[in-house]
């Protein structure tokens, strides 16, 4: 099921209990590489490619609110999407909104994703 929101364009994704506490999972939607964390109280999501080299996020390892990526230690704040290590780096990636409908994780893409969605 699948739903247009307040200007996002909101999808059903897995089973809570199929993103493990303090893990990632990669998923592909509307063109989007994301990866879903769960952090023990919530659910977020980004896209999953390190800015650095395009390391896979989703296979870093949680540490609080942040990731390191697995290839070669960036870390990334999961909240704000900025990245946290190396310190001068302005580089920022894309979150999305989630909520837990149900039991199931919702991500909400830009309203624009559904027709790029669509037409692949």
């Amino acid at each position: 099921m699948n739903e247009r929101l307040n200007e996002r364009y909101w999808i059903w994704i897995t089973a809570v209990e199929n993103v493990p506490p303090r893990e990632g999972r990669a998923v592909r939607v509307a063109g989007r590489d994301l990866a879903i964390f769960n952090l023990g109280n919530r659910y977020v999501a980004i896209d999953n490619r390190c800015p650095h080299k395009g390391g896979p996020l989703a296979d870093g390892i949680v540490s609080g609110d942040s990731v390191v990526c697995p290839l070669h230690g960036w870390r990334i704040n999961l909240l704000a999407g900025a990245v946290e290590r190396p310190a001068e780096t302005t580089a920022c990636l894309e979150k999305y909104p989630t909520l837990v409908d149900n039991g199931i994780i919702v991500v909400g893409l830009p309203a624009s994703s559904k027709e790029a969605g669509e037409a692949a």
